[in-house]
């Protein structure tokens, strides 16, 4: 049978040669087909694919590579910024084995015929706009698939099994829904298995212990629960296990001692109780634990010393008792330990880093005691030393004074005394320096102070004393506080000259002598606090013309003299305190002064204010001459006699024009009021009802009952308007509702759609606003430059520091996401306030509930930090492009924030750089980077730690700077 079938094996390859002579033409010229509607279906904003046409043979485009016999092999097109719907024709492509079409700006559904494309072995679609389900599974040769960070929505395939020949399948930051399908455990080959940043739920399959091929298992960022399959111990080639931020429960399986080749493990974010197994101590290879933020407890056992090549330990946020283990000190390898937040106690470990190669030791918030030990350095690398909130005493170790590697040092809440070494405060890298509250002790205006890095400085709280140093050596700085000491004599002048100074805190100290007008010269202080002080003289004039200051606190001083009348007309003033001072004259009756609260102005016998909140007598008027108020009262009488009946008749007519009235027609009772005599002027009750049409349908809201928006028109003079018409289901809205609406008529700011007038019935209501030529951000964001987001993003914050910090009483907005933006024809950016957010939550369906801020779903009450969480995720969707209201990221857990820090955290800032930036200046990288570092700073769970709006303003603009720096994202700990 061997030798027949040798003599026909020429014979057959003359027929092949002969088939393939008469059909390569035909072949090639389908392949040349596809490739011309693939370029046609996408734009290349810089001409990439310029030399796609057919004067060359297609073997020689960019991104193309040919087989042996000129058939397409491999069509490789990753970040090149092209756009445009995915067309189906490149899997189409007969010989195609390699597709990566990964870093660009395609959008639309995958096509469901991907898997039965004959010859494809590697596809990457990653990083993209795509939407949409997963392609239905048949029978595939793929070895490679990666759709991360698209938008891809539904479940995965039960038979995602079929993918029998897969080693790579990352299918990350998207919005896949369901729970891991069992038959995945099919995939025997499977090497790298990434499904994190989703919405997964349900439990780990136990089935994937069959996985033996495993190496890197990523399930992290999802909403699964129950507990770890014990199975993962079977899966020895297991290198990197990772499935942090989960709802995982139960005790850590003791199986993973199992895994001998495993170097990484983060089960981070849990609900994992129990103690460590002492089989992960068996683990020799491991190099990163990360187990911290769930509920373990028990002590961290000295056997932790056979893991001879950690680098990473994480055991923070947990309930550890005992002492630090001294076996820590005999990792050579270590170089990150953080413990904070347990309840550990005893005394650091005396030789730790003396052996290691420390570069970030965090064992704050425990129970320590003892001295901090001299050997914390010696590795030479340590830049973050973290050991506030513990009972340490001692002095601050001399051999700190010689680590030039330290950038942040936090030592504050301990028991630590002395004087500060001279080294110490000559350190170059440090940015953060915070001393605060301890025993510490001596004149710091002696030290040498060069610290070129230092941004934050705070000294608090503890038993310095003489005059205060003129400078610390740094243009930096932006927070510095001294408070709580014995500092005296004057305020420095060269204070003047720290023109990033944001935070000035000089509070209960000894210093005597005038402000210096110098201050002034700090155009970005926000806060100034000079009180509990012996400081005299006028309050200088000149503070009046920082721009953004928002706290001013001067009370228990020796001030004398009048408040400058200026001081009323600083807009960013929210908060002032001039009491007990030697004060005199009449308090401003404008801004922060209007509604002053009575302790603020106590203590200063010779001022008065009209005001009743602020308890201060009402001023008397100067005597004046007899003859002088006869002759002005006789003036006086004569400007009114002349122009009295022009405003009775001014004043009447617009009284009739805006104040509320009752209106019947063939509709019923009507109540109507108008906030602009010009449209009160140019629209009926006709205009309104008239427009309420289908064909005039602008928006349908989601909310309960009814929202309806219609575009109208005058019949008097063709002046536009929007009419929404709002109804509580089968309930009459309230009267008291329209009363709290008419509040918003009052609101004028550029960057708010005016609401111009509301009417209402038994029945039915109507809010009419101004129309705004414009159309919805979510409709026009993917078409944004940068420049035009960023434009967008101040816009917005400009809005909400308005209705935060100058409206009284504040406006919340309630429902701040993309759909209540129009965005006019110069990008400048329209909230649209529909309803009081006060009645609005009433019920969060009435909400977009994506855009719900995490403590609003719990406590129903809308708030201004609920805002800045709203705006918080428009930045990121400005950022990203991603929306929370599409995939409703916003109703789980793990939410559209979680997958920000996935994707901006863990992976590496520089991809991320490119691909935000891609088609845009380069110089656009920082104010990129620091809008994305707000965007998560706005979207804290914590309320408490979200900015507020002015602060989100002003960092927003400040961003925008060519001097703005770069903020590192470093979001797992708050250290």
């Amino acid at each position: 049978m061997a030798k027949k079938g040798t003599k026909r094996c020429p014979i057959f390859s003359i027929f092949m040669l002969l088939f393939l002579f008469f059909n390569l033409p035909m072949l090639h010229g389908e392949e040349l087909e596809l490739l011309l509607s693939f370029k046609a279906s996408i734009k290349d904003q810089f001409g990439f694919l310029s030399d796609w046409n057919s004067s060359a043979t297609f073997c020689n485009w960019h991104g193309i590579v040919c087989d042996n016999s000129s058939h397409v092999n491999s069509l490789e097109l990753s970040g090149q910024n092209i756009s445009g719907k995915l067309s189906a024709s490149i899997f189409q492509l007969q010989y195609v084995k390699v597709v990566d079409l990964s870093n660009n700006q395609l959008f639309g559904e995958i096509p469901g015929d991907l898997f039965s494309c004959p010859s494809l072995q590697f596809l990457n679609l990653s990083n993209n706009n795509l939407t949409g389900p997963l392609p239905r599974i048949s029978i595939s040769h793929l070895e490679t698939l990666d759709l991360s960070n698209n938008m891809l929505s539904g479940s995965i395939p039960d038979n995602i099994g079929l993918l029998s020949s897969l080693q790579f399948l990352d299918l990350g930051g998207n919005v896949l829904v369901g729970k891991i399908p069992k038959s995945i455990s099919n995939i025997t080959t499977l090497q790298i298995l990434t499904l994190a940043s989703n919405q997964l739920v349900g439990e780990i399959p136990h089935e994937i212990g069959q996985m033996k091929s495993l190496k890197w298992i990523y399930l992290g960022y999802n909403n699964l629960s129950g507990e770890i399959p014990t199975e993962i111990g079977d899966l020895t080639s297991l290198n990197h296990l990772d499935i942090v931020y989960n709802n995982l429960s139960g005790h850590i399986p003791f199986s993973l001692g199992k895994l001998s080749n495993l170097q990484y493990l983060f089960l981070y974010e849990n609900k994992l109780t129990g103690p460590i197994p002492r089989s992960l101590f068996n683990l020799k290879k491991l190099a990163s634990l990360d187990l911290s933020i769930n509920s373990l407890f028990g002590e961290i056992p000295e056997l932790i010393i056979q893991l001879q090549n950690l680098e990473v330990l994480h055991l923070f946020s947990n309930n550890f008792t005992g002492k630090i283990p001294a076996a820590l000190t005999s990792l050579p390898r270590l170089q990150m330990l953080q413990l904070w937040s347990n309840q550990l106690s005893g005394e650091i470990p005396r030789d730790l880093g003396r052996l290691n190669n420390l570069t970030v030791l965090d064992l704050s918030t425990n129970y320590l005691a003892g001295k901090i030990p001299e050997s914390l350095c010696n590795s030479g690398q340590l830049y973050k030393l973290i050991l506030f909130s513990n009972s340490l005493e001692g002095e601050i170790p001399r051999s700190l004074s010689s680590c030039k590697s330290l950038k942040r040092v936090r030592l504050q809440n301990n028991r630590l005394s002395g004087e500060l070494s001279s080294g110490f405060t000559t350190l170059p890298l440090v940015n953060f320096l915070d001393i605060s509250s301890n025993y510490l002790s001596g004149r710091i205006d002696k030290q040498k102070w060069d610290m070129a890095s230092l941004e934050m400085l705070n000294l608090g709280k503890n038993n310095f004393f003489g005059e205060l140093p003129g400078s610390f050596g740094s243009d930096k700085l932006q927070s510095l506080d001294l408070s709580g000491n014995q500092f005296s004599g004057n305020i420095p002048k060269s204070f003047g000259g720290l023109s990033e100074l944001v935070q000035l805190e000089l509070r209960e100290n000894k210093l005597s002598g005038h402000i210096p007008e110098e201050l002034s010269s700090c155009k970005k202080l926000v806060r100034l606090d000079l009180s509990h002080n012996q400081l005299s003289g006028l309050i200088p004039i000149s503070l009046a013309q920082l721009p953004v200051l928002g706290l001013l606190d001067l009370s228990e001083n020796q001030f004398s003299g009048e408040i400058p009348e200026s001081f009323g007309r600083l807009e960013s003033l929210v908060e002032v305190n001039i009491s007990h001072n030697h004060l005199h004259g009449i308090l401003p009756s404008t801004g922060a002064f209007l509604a002053i609260n009575a302790s603020a102005v106590a203590g200063n016998n010779n001022l008065c204010g009209g005001d009743i909140t602020s308890g201060l007598p009402h001023c008397k008027s100067r005597k004046s001459p007899i003859w002088w108020y006869v002759l002005t009262c006789f003036l006086v009488a004569l400007v009114m006699l002349a122009i009295a009946a022009f405003l009775v008749v001014f004043i009447r007519s617009r009284r009739d024009e805006l104040e509320l009235k009752k209106v019947e027609n063939e509709y019923g009772i009507w109540e109507m009021q108008f906030f602009d005599s010009k449209v009160s002027k140019s629209l009926t009750m006709e205009d309104i009802f008239s427009s309420a049409k289908d064909e005039n349908v602008i928006m349908r809201g989601n909310k309960k009952g009814v929202s309806v928006s219609y575009r109208a028109k005058s019949f008097m003079n063709n002046m536009q308007f929007v009419v929404k018409e709002m109804k509580d289901g089968n309930t009459v809205l309230p009267t008291s509702f329209w009363s709290v609406v008419a509040e918003l008529g009052k609101l004028k700011h550029p960057n708010i759609i005016r609401l111009m007038g509301i009417c209402w019935s038994e029945k039915r209501g109507f809010l009419v606003f101004e129309y705004v030529d414009g159309k919805v951000l979510s409709e026009v964001l993917r078409n944004l430059s940068w420049e035009r987001r960023r434009k967008i993003a101040i816009g917005i914050a400009k809005a909400l520091s308005f209705l935060h910090g100058y409206c009284s009483p504040s406006v919340v907005v309630g429902d701040l996401s993309p759909e209540g933006v129009l965005v006019d024809g110069k990008d400048e950016p329209r909230l649209s306030l529909s309803l009081p957010a006060g009645l609005a939550c009433m019920d969060t369906k009435s909400i977009s509930s994506a855009y719900v801020a995490p403590e609003t779903r719990e406590t129903k009450e809308m708030t201004e930090q609920s805002d800045i969480y709203g705006f918080g995720l428009i930045l990121i969707e400005l950022l990203t492009g991603k929306s929370p209201a599409d995939t409703e990221f916003g109703m789980q857990e793990n939410n559209i924030v979680e997958w920000a820090r996935y994707c901006y955290s863990d992976c590496h800032l520089d991809v991320w750089i490119d691909s935000m930036i891609r088609g845009h200046a380069t110089n656009n990288q920082n104010e990129i980077v620091e809008t994305m570092n707000l965007a998560l700073h706005c979207t804290a769970t914590d309320p408490t730690a979200r900015p507020c709006a002015t602060q989100v303003l002003k960092t927003l603009e400040s961003a925008m700077k060519p001097s703005s720096c770069v903020s590192t994202l470093k979001f797992s700990s708050s250290n």
